[in-house]
């Protein structure tokens, strides 16, 4: 099996910006899991796909197309030759993806593209369920969790720099642990802390200092940083 760091964690809690840096520092790529089911939420939007009808959502696995290239450190996600980024993170598509991830049909395509992502090489897996159910034979699973104060604080400071916030810290804050809720009661791949894991609670931590636990704890031959290849 191809190196795979997989890091799990509820919004929030620093996923994003610590699998980044990691990835950045060892020469894995990064992958944001969570940016698929965004995609399929913005493509059930556009579509006039109602998200409360599970069959309905369900089509859009055979529907929607994702391109996945790697560039520049990350797999990026393209849809009809355009790639989305910003339009992934406005408060409806909040709203919304959790019903989307619920789907059964989406989540076994979703997982699909994450397994044949090893193919590009290393790379360091966000999302939910990456050391439960898409990569739970990994020597290097992580659970990282912060308080609810906490993770608002930097959800509501990220749509601050995107220029995309319309929600005061409270609002991110119950639209975070709605979140929490949807995810952790689904059917199909719940998110919830795996057997094994390696658990940061960050709440307390500076950005680097997690990065350091994360890399501390990878198995040894691991930590030797890889040069980028042309392209990727």
């Amino acid at each position: 099996m191809n190196k795979v760091i997989a890091v799990d964690g509820p919004s929030g809690a620093g996923k994003s910006s610590v699998s980044r840096i990691v990835g950045s520092r060892l020469g894995f790529l990064h992958v944001d899991s969570g940016a698929l089911y965004r995609i399929m939420t913005w493509q059930a939007l556009k579509r006039g796909v109602d998200t409360s009808s599970p069959e309905a959502v369900a089509r859009l696995a055979e529907e929607v197309s994702i391109e996945c290239r790697p560039e520049n450190g990350a797999v990026t996600f393209w849809v009809d030759g355009f790639r989305p980024e910003n339009e992934l993170r406005t408060p409806e598509i909040n709203a919304h993806a959790s019903k989307v991830a619920t789907v059964k049909e989406i989540r076994a395509a979703i997982t699909d593209l994450l397994r044949g992502m090893v193919k590009f090489g290393p790379l360091v897996v966000e999302g939910r369920d990456i050391t439960t159910a898409v990569f739970p034979d990994s020597p290097a699973r992580f659970f990282l969790t912060a308080s609810p104060e906490a993770r608002a604080r930097r959800r509501q400071k990220e749509e601050v720099e995107k220029g995309i916030a319309s929600q005061s810290a409270e609002e991110v804050k119950k639209s975070l642990l709605a979140r929490d809720e949807m995810d952790s009661t689904r059917k199909y791949a719940p998110l919830r802390k795996a057997d094994g894991v390696f658990e940061i609670d960050s709440s307390e931590l500076t950005l680097e200092e997690v990065v350091e636990a994360v890399v501390a704890a990878l198995p040894a031959d691991w930590r030797k940083p890889k040069v980028f290849s042309a392209g990727i």
